[in-house]
């Protein structure tokens, strides 16, 4: 099905860069137009259905915000991407509240950029691919049951969205969704690395299972992130869950649902490596891990003896047979004729020396 990105902003390199930028996707399903003022937009959303406008907040005539209630009246189903180069949070907050899907300061992170076209567009693909064993009835009910777990917790603690990542900071499973999505991409990668160092800490401490979880309250929203195994974690997002009189309630039903998703991965063969058998790997017998325990290491193995050339150990020989060091001052003498030979030429092979420009003539000689 084809989908129209309709992009707003005076300034024609911007203009440039989204187009090139949307373009990296390949997918002749996507048809860009392009628009320089509010008004031309208008004409351009009377030709042609806008499935997502991606405007400047300050426009010629008019602002993002108004641009965007004008769009909505012909196309009510379009998704709105903001970009702005204010950073009052009256603004900021005026841009959500008309229901802005991101919001994106100037210079505009591609990368966030593009993940948050994606999903507004619907391209993102799900995660769970059937197994090779499974009918696809089973396959579903396994879907259902994991997809609930995740839709039951985000309704019981009042949260904003409840998010399944694996490893490579990539969102598995999903319901509900950050008020601002453009942040998303760079908090998951964030905690992925946190994740990963709560691995490390649990291999060095000998855990049998892992029993971490972190909260980061006072912002925006809450944050409560739980590693499931080595390659899951969980994120839940939201208003005040990890407020002083919610944080332990909501951290020890946090824990439950993290149990209860990892039973539901195990049935469908989604495991990750237990910490026992990272703790095998990283045994003395087995020598050093790497920071990844399913990359192989590498091993250093004593450097292989090579016999000195024939010349050198006549050099060698004949330094040993020496009854008498060399005398100072013939170390001398030979130091300074090697001055006086070689101190004269230049470093560079292509650079002439004074004296030598002298001689052929290029540049007089004081001494006549």
């Amino acid at each position: 099905m084809q989908c129209n990105i309709l992009i707003v902003d005076d300034q024609r390199d911007i203009l440039r860069l989204l187009h090139s930028t949307i373009d990296t996707f390949k997918n002749d399903d996507i048809k860009i137009f392009e628009s320089q003022s509010g008004e031309e937009a208008m004409l351009e959303s009377s030709r042609h259905r806008v499935d997502m406008l991606i405007t400047d907040y300050k426009l010629p005539g008019m602002t993002g915000v108004e641009l965007m209630h004008k769009i909505r009246a012909r196309h009510p189903e379009a998704k709105v991407i903001m970009i702005s180069g204010e950073t009052e949070r009256k603004v900021r907050n005026e841009m959500l509240n008309a229901g802005a899907l991101a919001i994106f300061e100037k210079p505009i992170p591609l990368a966030e950029f593009l993940d948050v076209v994606e999903r507004g567009l619907g391209l993102v693909q799900t995660m769970f691919a059937p197994e090779k064993e499974a009918t696809e009835e089973k396959v579903e009910e396994r879907h259902v049951k994991l997809s609930d777990l995740l839709v039951n917790f985000r309704q019981d603690i009042n949260a904003e969205a409840v998010l399944m990542l694996n490893e490579m900071g990539f969102v598995h499973a999903r319901t509900g969704a950050l008020r601002d999505e453009s942040v998303e991409t760079a908090i998951v990668a964030v905690l992925m690395a946190i994740h990963n160092a709560s691995l490390k800490v649990a291999r060095y401490t000998r855990q049998e299972t892992l029993g971490s979880y972190h909260v980061f309250s006072g912002g925006d929203y809450d944050l409560l992130f739980t590693p499931i195994n080595t390659m899951y974690a969980l994120l839940v997002v939201g208003k005040d869950i990890a407020a002083k009189d919610r944080i332990v309630e909501n951290v020890g039903n946090m824990v439950a649902l993290r149990d209860e998703v990892e039973k539901s991965l195990k049935s469908i063969g989604m495991t990750g490596d237990t910490l026992l058998d990272v703790k095998k790997a990283t045994s003395p017998a087995a020598g050093p891990v790497s920071a990844s325990a399913n990359v192989p290491t590498m091993r250093l193995t004593k450097p292989a003896e090579v016999a000195p050339a024939p010349e050198m150990e006549a050099l060698l020989k004949g330094a040993a047979e020496k009854k008498a060091p060399v005398p100072v001052s013939d170390a001398d003498d030979f130091w300074n004729q090697a001055a006086e030979t070689h101190g004269k030429k230049p470093a560079n092979s292509n650079v002439m020396s004074l004296e030598e420009a002298r001689k052929q003539g290029l540049i007089p000689d004081d001494k006549k």
